[in-house]
């Protein structure tokens, strides 16, 4: 996992256009006016997306539109599942530990 991903998706505003981009691809105007943001604002957020390798951009006639690029992402789902199965262990395992506290099983003052 790159620490550029997280660096880049840290800044609120590139986080918002990441969120826009899931819908699919915009222009550098369209995500401007959406996030109420300058267009030379938005162009610097999507050029720190770009270089983190999270955006792509594709020419379509006199347009640039911005797309997220999927691999990315991919590889942050994959580092972060080895910690979900660590968070899930440990929230079993406080379930676990609060049903025997409902049942009375670990009360001292429970005469089993």
């Amino acid at each position: 996992m790159d620490i550029t991903t997280f660096s880049a998706l840290a800044e609120p505003n590139r986080l918002r256009i990441v969120e826009l981009l899931r819908s699919g691809p915009l222009t550098v105007g369209e995500i401007a006016e959406q996030l109420q943001l300058r267009q030379p604002q938005a162009s610097k957020h999507l050029k720190v997306l770009h270089e983190a390798g999270l955006v792509v951009v594709e020419a379509v006639a006199n347009r640039r539109n911005y797309k997220l690029h999927r691999q990315p992402f991919q590889d942050m789902d994959e580092w972060l599942n080895t910690y979900r199965r660590i968070w899930e262990e440990r929230f079993d395992s406080l379930d676990n530990y609060l049903q025997q506290l409902q049942s009375g099983s670990d009360n001292p003052n429970n005469e089993n």
